[in-house]
């Protein structure tokens, strides 16, 4: 790993650097040089686009129209619950990331913070599932144009003749959309991250309008009571019925940490990320449980098994007419289009922030920032050149849907608690320092959780491990409904073994090499 000074060198070099309270990124590209980085990604995010990063990953229109109908067909309306309490579970994460962004701001966040907290081994690890994982997001997000585009226009439906996402012709059909989205996404991600941050702040912009627009239209066109989600109505008995429509919630609410991911992208990152991770976070639980909670209560009906299989689309198009409804669905597209880009940057930053370390394959090529653009373009045609592989799993059984998207979020969860899991050693150990500069650019003391770190920490580390074993665990009848595909229902496990088990493989062909990974 051709890494960075240590922890104390760091703190010695960069402790007394001063304010810079205009953020013109001077003293920004100092502070990343006692790192041990040269400043090649251009400084240029301010603070609503540092927001709109976070924001856009976790997009919960693209988000909350995909997994509706997963979660209230097996929680039925109670599964609303769910949202809150996931919600405070990540707020936890959040805030212990927060305080990490503010000390760390560096590219490939969860990889870097990892690395620094416990062993260059582990972090390693934290990185190639994070990556992994981020890259099966990228395919989720693009399959959930299936979910809106055919409720829009019967044209979008182009293989087939049902457009359920469960079912093969849909499921063929959400394949090629996501291909062709994936193509727009990268070639985004290859100009000037300018550009890239103009169509995200941009697309964030119509989406937070479009949400606000479509909470207040479905409650003032509700048929029925919040009491309504007191019961639950769905498959099963009520624990494990809520325990799975919780996935709707925990694969909406995360890629909060975008706005760290950014961090050599944004002007004065230890005031700004920290700040706009628990904002996109909190603003979004708070959208997005008002969504659930409208769709509940606005539904035709609750019992003819639509809103079990359609979602929020059956909802708006049914309660607010074809014309309204298939208009606010066109801005739900704006959202999945932009979430999809959001995520494949995130982890294009992932990637080049391991890739500059020498820790990966191509770790060369990978690390390449186009001296024109200021992007890693290596890194972005990975990311969507391996999302398109995995769309293409849909082609397969209409199950892939499902499996790629609790997948993608048991793997990041994982690696979330490969975070937390060293911070709270670190505290308990007494040996959590905070490196570098006391004060952020503005001139006032960093983030910190202060006397309550140790308490959020250690119920962050709890609620990340729960939910990890909750989403990974193979059920028969979520996974593999239909029967006879096993692998669908041990899909999690399996792929998370395989990930875990070739990054194994290529670090012991590194030690072979006689490369070895330092900090």
């Amino acid at each position: 790993m051709t890494a960075t000074a240590s922890t104390d060198v760091q703190q010695d070099a960069q402790q007394d650097t001063p304010a810079d309270p205009a953020g013109t990124g001077r003293l920004d590209s100092i502070e990343l040089a006692g790192f041990g980085y040269r400043q090649e990604l251009r400084r240029s995010m301010g603070r609503y686009a540092s927001f709109a990063a976070g924001f856009s990953f976790i997009s919960v229109l693209t988000t909350v129209f995909q997994f509706f109908a997963f979660g209230f067909s097996f929680g039925g309306a109670a599964f609303f619950w769910t949202w809150p309490v996931v919600l405070a579970g990540q707020l936890l994460v959040a805030a212990c990331f927060a305080e990490l962004a503010a000390r760390y701001p560096l590219s490939g966040a969860v990889y870097q913070w990892s690395t620094r907290l416990s062993t260059p081994v582990f972090g390693w690890f934290a990185g190639w599932i994070m990556v992994i994982g981020q890259m099966v997001v990228v395919a989720a997000a693009a399959l959930a144009l299936q979910v809106v585009l055919p409720a829009i226009w019967s044209g979008f439906q182009l293989v087939g003749g049902d457009p359920s996402p469960a079912s093969a012709s849909g499921a063929a059909n959400a394949a090629l959309l996501a291909v062709v989205l994936l193509v727009l996404t990268t070639a985004v991600n290859l100009l000037d991250n300018r550009v890239m941050s103009a169509v995200n702040r941009i697309g964030v912009t119509a989406e937070i309008i479009g949400a606000v627009l479509i909470v207040v239209l479905l409650f003032t066109h509700a048929d029925r009571g919040p009491g309504v989600t007191l019961h639950t109505g769905g498959q099963g008995g009520a624990i494990g019925a809520l325990l799975v429509g919780s996935f709707t919630a925990a694969y909406v609410l995360i890629g909060f940490d975008s706005a760290g991911e950014l961090s050599e992208e944004t002007r004065a990152p230890r005031r700004t990320a920290p700040r706009t991770i628990l904002l996109a976070l909190a603003s979004a639980g708070v959208l997005g449980g008002l969504l659930l909670l409208g769709g509940v209560l606005a539904a035709p009906s609750l019992t003819d098994g639509r809103l079990g299989t359609e979602g929020l689309s059956y909802v708006l198009t049914s309660t607010l007419g074809d014309g309204v409804g298939r208009a606010l669905l066109v801005d739900v597209v704006v959202a999945i289009a932009v979430a999809t880009l959001a995520i494949q940057t995130s982890g294009s930053r992932m990637l080049f922030s391991m890739a500059r370390d020498g820790v990966l394959p191509a770790s060369g090529p990978l690390a390449k920032v186009s001296p024109r653009t200021g992007m890693p373009t290596g890194p972005a045609l990975v990311v969507g050149g391996a999302a398109a592989a995995l769309c293409l799993l849909n082609l397969a059984s209409p199950d892939a849907f499902l499996a790629i998207g609790t997948t993608c979020i048991a793997m990041l969860y994982l690696a979330y608690v490969m975070v937390t899991g060293p911070m709270l050693l670190r505290r308990l150990r007494g040996t959590y320092r905070t490196p570098g500069p006391a004060l952020d650019e503005a001139g006032e003391p960093l983030f910190s959780l202060g006397r309550w770190g140790l308490p959020v920490n250690v119920l962050a580390v709890l609620y990340g491990a729960v939910m990890t074993v909750n989403l990974a665990w193979p059920r028969g009848p979520v996974y593999d409904p239909a029967g006879g595909h096993w692998y669908f229902q041990w899909f999690t496990v399996l792929f998370l073994a395989v990930t875990v088990g070739a990054g194994a493989l290529w670090l012991v062909v590194r030690a072979r090499r006689g490369s070895t990974l330092t900090r």
